[in-house]
């Protein structure tokens, strides 16, 4: 990606009642997006598009919020450029809340994007003020739990699925619902998905280890950037091995081509990259395993073959020392993406 790849504005609505984290969370993460895997493996950026998220308001001045922190708005509703999305997160309501007439400015306005072709999200109890604004009628929403009430006396339109984490509805799924109020991950990365690439959703999700943590961190990891040096003959070996890492006994063949003897390779080259030799190696076989892993339904046998591996058990012995987990659990965990884009 470069810098003529499009950027989507993201208009984070702050109302009276929304807490800050969620907002934070997602202009981090709308704002690293195509930004932060090349800094951290040194591969070359994936994503379709950049992501410019602003923080919105009435006044565009910085706003109380519920849990006492201010937030830093950063720009008033009507200021340009038009957002291609708009997310409202969870507010803090009482339980007898009656939304009726609330946020007129805010909702007019967002009828108005939305008519426009903004796509339009929200997270827990922030579905309240779209349908408020009267864009959920007749469709399929999910919510907080706790919201549910509110929803069947006020907006019995709705077709209220409180059990779904994530509810995209309406013309062109333009209207993207989500849960609690953790689920801004499940909503940030469907979009990131969506308009700049399961590949990069993926990436942005381990980066911040987002999903399922029960098996530890491992499983998130990705090979980290070699470090940068001047030693010309272990970058002549880095060069042959990053098209030849399949080949046979590639830490001895990587010492042919650097010249250098067997011992004195494999000092210069852990003093060069910060890796040993065969570890290297096998950094760069299990990424393109675990590449293949997310985005074929190749068998973990012929993954393992064509990652250059013979024995398919002692692939699966060194994957699972080195990722944490399987990689059958490992493709369970990062498939995921695609089920959400085509949701």
């Amino acid at each position: 990606m470069n810098d003529t790849s499009p950027t989507l504005t993201v208009s984070l609505l702050v109302l009276p009642e929304s807490f800050p984290g969620a907002l934070y969370c997602l202009h981090e993460l709308f704002g690293l997006a195509g930004r932060t895997w090349q800094p951290i493996t040194g591969e070359p950026e994936a994503a379709a598009c950049y992501f410019a998220p602003r923080l919105v308001s009435v006044t565009g001045e910085p706003a109380a919020s519920p849990a006492g922190p201010v937030i830093a708005v950063e720009a008033p509703l009507h200021a340009p450029p038009a957002p291609d999305i708009v997310i409202v997160t969870d507010l803090g309501l009482p339980v007898d809340f009656d939304p009726r007439g609330k946020w007129g400015e805010e909702a007019a306005w967002l009828r108005r994007m939305h008519g426009q072709g903004a796509v339009v999200g929200s997270i827990c109890s922030g579905s309240l003020f779209l349908a408020e604004a009267g864009l959920l009628d007749g469709i399929e929403a999910t919510t907080h739990w706790s919201v549910a009430p509110i929803f069947r006396e006020f907006y019995p339109g709705v077709k209220l699925r409180p059990e779904r984490i994530l509810c995209p509805a309406g013309a062109e799924h333009r209207i993207v619902t989500a849960g609690g109020a953790s689920t801004w991950s499940e909503l940030g990365l469907y979009l990131v998905a969506r308009f700049a690439g399961e590949t990069e959703a993926r990436r942005l999700s381990k980066v911040f280890v987002i999903g399922d943590k029960t098996d530890g961190q491992l499983p998130f990891a990705a090979m980290a950037r070699p470090r940068q040096h001047e030693d010309a003959a272990i970058g002549s070996a880095q060069l042959w091995i990053a098209d030849n890492y399949t080949a046979e006994s590639p830490v001895a063949r990587m010492a042919e081509v650097a010249g250098l003897p067997d011992r004195t390779f494999s000092r210069r080259f852990r003093k060069a990259t910060g890796y040993g030799p065969v570890e290297y190696v096998q950094a760069l076989r299990l990424e393109e395993a675990k590449q293949m892993l997310e985005t074929t339904d190749a068998p973990v046998d012929a993954i393992a073959f064509a990652v250059g591996y013979a024995d398919p058990v002692f692939f699966r012995r060194i994957f699972k020392r080195q990722v944490g987990i399987t990689p059958t659990r490992y493709r369970q965990r990062f498939t995921g993406m695609s089920a959400l884009h085509s949701a």
